[in-house]
């Protein structure tokens, strides 16, 4: 009889429930590898620590849905940003305001949710750095619900976590040469070389020069991400990664007035903007920037039942943010003058810079309790701090905003010193994950952070979780959770006078939740989740000016994630989400759809000459969208869009045409009551050349 070895597998479906031989490239390290040749009776299940638990733990294990995306699956979905890759994803909205090459943009149980970088925030404050690159990772993972006992001050609804590729002991790679709808040209690769039985090295690139639905938006890049790893022993693990990025774009999100687009302008009814229309400079609007970034992470394995992990990261940023946008806002309702054509634009330049120094340290233990009760302990450290340093220019005119006269746009350079925001974050965190007759999984942590700002401001916060899961017969799993999140709030309260009050309080959340997981046979799994989040301490911006911190905030809902994936020859995602979000004192936060669902499909098929077909569909759907003020309701439509690939492998060649949007529904993907709206991207189409070795 054939023995199964279960070796870290990971809190996701894909891996969880994949072929072990098609995730061997990425995720086997060598000194599993060489056990796999010495066993030829064992079949190695492997991937290594996620998010959900920062520790080897069986998805089944988990009581808590996490979501696992690997670049092999988002790529063959067509995506081209980090936003793209989490679209079939259940409780998740991506690019709710449609595509922005600024920033990645998606909503996890209708809350905006933070990025992570390798287990790390690698964010801090809007328009100080630029996107990341998809082509530059391995997976993305998806945190749903308050996580802060691992990860210290973080979003109320979630976190997505970017995990990067680093090298493996093997020689091989890839080259890919790419053209695609508005002229996009690249070229990308990701060479692995293995320059000895405990040395190997990693480099992934990409180059692109490309235009955008939007005129004068251009979206070009050069990354270049290479990476080191060393073994000196088998339990030891050291990798190096470095990352230079230069970005050189504009913003796809133009914030068009709603009158004139989504709604007539009857005071010019032969007016119609475009929906892709710009209403900037060109060659003065911009959004350029440039990424460096290194870090360094180390494993040591003292015995089977205790392990170190140490990890670090240095983020330096820089970025240059021009742009124009219409005064559709003091009067939404009509924001243009009697002609119907004349409205207010304002222009805005600002210079940012962004250091970021992350650390995150912990060991872990396993032991005994019982014969019956296996405990696996999380003792933790890590600190991070930041600072964000900015300046600002601009101004505003008039303009005829159907006859734009770009040239006679006036145009701003900020000057002077730049004014600068840090915070530090200091936290411990303790964790035991403990298991009972090998059916019954209970996971428990306490986490105390002590976090400073520049402005002398300090928080302290201690959060708690707690969660159980247990196998009751035919694969079926309950499960139920408590989880807490906090998020400090640099500033304090504006009053109505303009003066300055209290100290804003960090913006807390508490999430219950509970669900099943059946896993009736190894590649298939079946996930529903119902969740209650009560939310604290938002801050909100009064048509006045001041602000305040509202009362309390609430999201509830439920979600579907059901997975059935045979590696190399088909998958199939289904996925399905409700969230209700309702605030006590602010009706505006809730224009997020109610309903999300998405289906991807793909199928393999042997032709002639070895060479293989994979066809695969997808279709992505969001329901319509509430934005309410005092003014007026704006219901955004439903939209539902589809995604297409064909591809062919036929001995080291590959060739791919993806299609996104391929019906080319021109659709809003939000219109806010406050005046403006935000349009879905087009369709998109790429074909790729691609050569492995």
């Amino acid at each position: 009889m054939m023995k199964v070895k279960w070796i870290a597998l990971g809190s996701a479906a894909v891996i969880a429930l994949g072929h072990p031989a098609a995730y061997a490239a990425d995720e086997i390290p060598a000194a599993d590898a060489a056990a796999a040749d010495q066993a030829q009776d064992t079949i190695l299940v492997t991937a290594t620590q996620f998010a959900g638990t920062k520790t080897d733990t069986l998805l089944i294990e988990t009581p808590q849905p996490i979501t696992v995306i690997t670049a092999d699956q988002y790529l063959s979905q067509g995506a081209i940003s980090i936003s793209d890759t989490v679209k079939y994803a259940a409780g998740v909205l991506a690019n709710p305001y449609g595509r922005d090459t600024r920033v990645d943009g998606f909503t996890v149980r209708d809350l905006d949710a933070l990025q992570f970088r390798d287990g790390m925030r690698d964010i801090f404050s809007y328009y100080a750095s630029i996107t990341s690159d998809p082509y530059n990772f391995s997976r993305v993972e998806i945190v749903r619900g308050p996580a802060s006992v691992l990860f210290g001050q973080g979003s109320i609804g979630g976190l997505v976590n970017l995990v990067t590729k680093t090298p493996e002991f093997r020689t091989g790679g890839e080259f890919n040469l790419v053209y695609g709808s508005y002229d996009r040209k690249e070229a990308m690769g990701d060479i692995n070389v293995a320059l000895a039985d405990t040395l190997a090295v990693r480099l992934v690139g990409r180059v692109r020069d490309a235009d955008t639905y939007v005129d004068h938006v251009p979206d070009d890049r050069v990354m270049f991400a290479p990476s080191i790893r060393w073994q000196p022993t088998p339990d030891t693990d050291v990798v190096l990664t470095g990352l230079y990025q230069e970005d050189d774009t504009g913003s796809t999100s133009q914030f068009l007035p709603i009158v004139g687009t989504f709604r007539p302008n009857t005071a010019n009814p032969t007016g119609t903007l475009g929906q892709y229309a710009f209403v900037g400079k060109p060659g003065w609007d911009r959004y350029a920037g440039r990424s460096l970034q290194g870090g360094a992470s180390v494993t040591h394995a003292f015995s089977d039942s205790v392990k170190l992990s140490l990890k670090a990261r240095y983020i330096d940023s820089d970025l240059e943010y021009k742009t124009h946008y219409t005064n559709s806002y003091s009067n939404p309702t009509n924001p243009y003058a009697a002609d119907g054509r004349t409205i207010g634009l304002y222009a805005d330049a600002s210079d940012a810079t962004m250091n970021v120094f992350s650390t995150d340290n912990n060991l872990q233990f396993k032991f005994n309790t019982g014969d019956a009760i296996e405990h696996k302990l999380l003792v933790g450290i890590d600190y991070s701090w930041n600072k964000v340093g900015k300046r600002y220019a601009g101004g505003y005119e008039t303009i005829d905003l159907y006859d734009i006269d770009q040239d006679a746009l006036a145009t701003y350079e900020p000057t002077g010193p730049f004014a600068y925001d840090s915070q530090k974050q200091l936290g411990v965190y303790l964790q035991d994950q403990i298991r009972f007759f090998d059916r019954v999984s209970v996971v428990l942590g306490a986490r105390r952070d002590h976090v400073t700002g520049s402005s002398g401001q300090e928080d302290n916060a201690t959060t708690f979780r707690a969660g159980i899961i247990g196998e009751i017969g035919a694969g079926i799993s309950p499960f139920f959770s408590y989880t807490e999140s906090f998020l400090p709030i640099a500033g304090s309260i504006t009053n109505a006078d303009g003066s300055s009050g209290d100290p804003y309080k960090p913006q807390t959340g508490t999430q219950f939740e509970a669900g099943v997981k059946w896993q009736p046979e190894r590649n298939t799994l079946i996930t529903i989740t119902a969740f209650h989040i009560k939310e604290r301490n938002r801050v909100l911006y009064l048509s006045s000016g001041a602000t305040t911190q509202s009362g309390e905030l609430t999201t509830k809902g439920i979600e579907l994630e059901a997975s059935h994936t045979l590696p190399g020859d088909f998958e199939l995602l289904v996925n399905y989400g409700y969230n209700k979000l309702k605030s006590e004192t602010n009706t505006s936060l809730d224009y997020m759809p109610r309903h999300t669902a998405s289906v991807w499909s793909a199928k393999t098929f042997g032709v002639a000459d070895g060479a293989q077909l994979r066809l695969g569909a997808g279709v992505v759907y969001s329901g319509k969208s509430i934005s309410t003020s005092s003014l007026w309701s704006i219901v955004t439509p439903a939209r539902t869009t589809v995604d297409a690939l064909a591809e062919i492998e036929w001995n080291n060649w590959r060739f791919a045409l993806n299609a996104t949007n391929l019906l080319d529904n021109r659709y809003y993907a939000s219109c806010l009551a406050r005046g403006d709206c935000f349009m879905g991207a087009p369709r998109n189409l790429m074909g790729t050349l691609g050569f492995r070795f």
